[in-house]
């Protein structure tokens, strides 16, 4: 029992090891790897390259699946040359097999202290992300080492050989075997690592071992499909085509496995040598043969998962993909489309308002209380999934971007909250009464609301780009707007005062819009000041003017 839990902790501690270094990676390299993948999708040669050299890096090619399948949803790339990527991932992760199959325990010390040591030094910052990366190569050679020796006293006890010899029976079994531990492991190249291991201790047989490693390429495929199960059609369609391209390869080089060990095995100076070298030939073999298959395989997906004909409604999240969340900078990214998408219909909102005033539209006000729960249901979604992005995950200035989409679908659910309110006032105190404004009342209005539209869209590209100079026009557009509105209603009291009958009708409905216009223009340009607060461009009561250089 004792050389069991031993054994099983060394495997945990493989795992545990991969895992750390695959979210150490992204943490660290996440944004370049995402620029990596995307400006390389001019055609596939160069897509798979790239898909071999980010795999090498994250060490894992459903990491690799999972960022390329957000690109695809986020209609960035294309499905074929997503498949393209996935065919070199394939090559990575088994290159990253015969790495480690070399003796390199002797580094595994020597990681793990120099990783400890940057990591205590700092958690957050750059150096501690790469000693993250560090203690986890340290893990994982010492894994490997581990695996070898607890598995020695376990080929004493018959009852094992016994199940072995069992497992030995069926090339079928292997492969579900095989496909069963990757997708617990959550990672195939722990689970050929440990195959190797195993096999070089004759815990199990070398046929066994080349079964079971196809299972695990095979393995690597499902569990992609997976955990984008419950993602948008466009994302599963490369999941489910890079599963395709694995049957397809499995199926091919199954009955082809006593080849390898009559013709090639005796070529090669170890066991472990024979395992790994036989996982980096079926994938490059299956990558170079399938290469050309990517169109095809791209039409044949899209025929099996077809893409759902475009909702008239806009309640459902759109660009909120749950299988972004392993790789958080992408999460991020996702998150701040789904948030300009809040704005975009808080926007058909604000537009719609001067329509129900001038018009007396009650069906178009009914819409707009609608949007407000739409808007409310988008700010849920952001918020439940920003929660579920590590924070200590995040770079400084991906933690700053996670706070400003807060803050900006907030402020949009805020504003969205003011609209309805406004479009009841109006139902209420001007159309059900039958009233109208003055036509010099309905003329500031206009004027303030046209102010609002273009400061809303403002807003939206500081949001978006962070441009300080924007953000800094935003915030003097705010000081324009509150004195326009002071002027406004001092013009109203005037109208008042010399008796205008329309203007008397409609006094506080008058008052109380161009007070809540106001309202909605202050959180609209609230937006600007994280990006300011950032360059440093915020005093404590007002923003900075920019400095004049002093004369010489």
């Amino acid at each position: 029992m004792k050389h069991l839990l031993n054994l099983l902790a060394a495997i945990a501690l493989l795992v545990w090891g991969t895992h750390l270094v695959r979210t150490g990676v992204l943490r660290v390299f996440g944004a370049n790897l995402r620029q990596i993948l995307a400006r390389s999708m001019g055609n596939r040669f160069t897509a798979a390259l790239s898909g071999i050299g980010v795999t090498a890096l994250v060490q894992s090619s459903t990491a690799t699946s999972l960022m390329t399948s957000s690109f695809v949803g986020q209609g960035l790339i294309t499905l074929p040359a997503a498949l393209a990527v996935m065919r070199g991932a394939d090559i990575g992760t088994s290159l990253m097999s015969v790495l480690f199959s070399f003796d390199l325990s002797w580094l595994s010390p020597l990681f793990i202290f120099v990783g400890v040591v940057m990591f205590l030094s700092g958690q957050d910052r750059k150096p501690g992300r790469i000693g993250r990366v560090l203690i986890g190569l340290g893990l994982m050679l010492l894994a490997l080492r581990l695996v070898v020796e607890a598995t020695e006293p376990l080929l004493a006890s018959p009852a094992v050989r016994a199940l072995l010899g069992a497992v030995s029976s069926d090339i079928f079994l292997e492969i579900f075997l095989g496909m069963l531990l990757a997708v617990i492991a959550y990672s195939s190249l722990a689970v050929v690592l440990l195959i190797a291991a195993l096999a070089a201790s004759t815990v199990i047989q070398l046929d066994v071992a080349l079964g079971l490693v196809l299972g695990a390429n095979l393995g690597s495929g499902v569990l992609a499909v997976l955990t984008t199960a419950k993602s948008i059609t466009e994302v599963r369609q490369v999941t489910v085509g890079n599963l395709v391209f694995k049957l397809m390869g499995v199926a091919l080089v199954a009955p082809c496995v006593g080849l390898w060990l009559q013709h090639v095995q005796p070529m090669l100076p170890g066991i472990t040598e024979g395992v790994v070298l036989f996982h980096l030939a079926f994938n490059v073999a299956m990558s170079v043969a399938f290469i050309g298959l990517t169109q095809l395989i791209a039409n044949v997906v899209a025929k099996l998962l077809p893409k759902p004909a475009p909702a008239a409604s806009q309640m459902r999240p759109q660009h909120l993909d749950p299988s972004a969340l392993s790789t958080p900078s992408l999460a991020i990214s996702c998150a701040a489309r789904e948030a300009l998408h809040q704005a975009d219909i808080v926007e058909t909102m604000m537009l719609a308002i001067l329509t129900v005033i001038k018009n007396n539209d009650v069906k178009l006000a009914d819409e707009v209380r609608k949007m407000d729960d739409t808007v409310d249901q988008l700010y849920s979604a952001i918020k439940y999934y920003l929660t579920k992005i590590s924070r200590e995950a995040l770079a400084d200035d991906e933690s700053r971007r996670w706070t400003d989409i807060i803050s900006f679908t907030i402020n949009m659910e805020q504003i969205g909250d003011i609209i309805e309110r406004v479009v009841i006032d109006i139902e209420d105190k001007k159309i059900r009464p039958g009233r109208n404004f003055s036509e010099a009342g309905m003329a500031e209005i206009t004027e303030l609301h046209t102010r609002l539209i273009a400061n809303l869209r403002l807003s939206m590209s500081v949001f978006l780009n962070g441009n300080v100079h924007d953000a800094r026009k935003l915030l003097e557009e705010k000081a324009r707007f509150r004195d326009l509105e002071r002027n406004y209603a001092a013009t109203h009291l005037s109208r008042l005062s010399d008796k205008t009958m329309s203007s008397i009708e409609t006094s506080s409905l008058h008052i109380d819009l161009i007070s809540d216009l106001k309202r909605i223009n202050s959180h609209i340009c609230s937006i600007a000041y994280p990006i300011l607060d950032s360059a440093g461009a915020l005093a404590p009561n007002r923003f900075r003017e920019p400095e004049t250089p002093t004369p010489v």
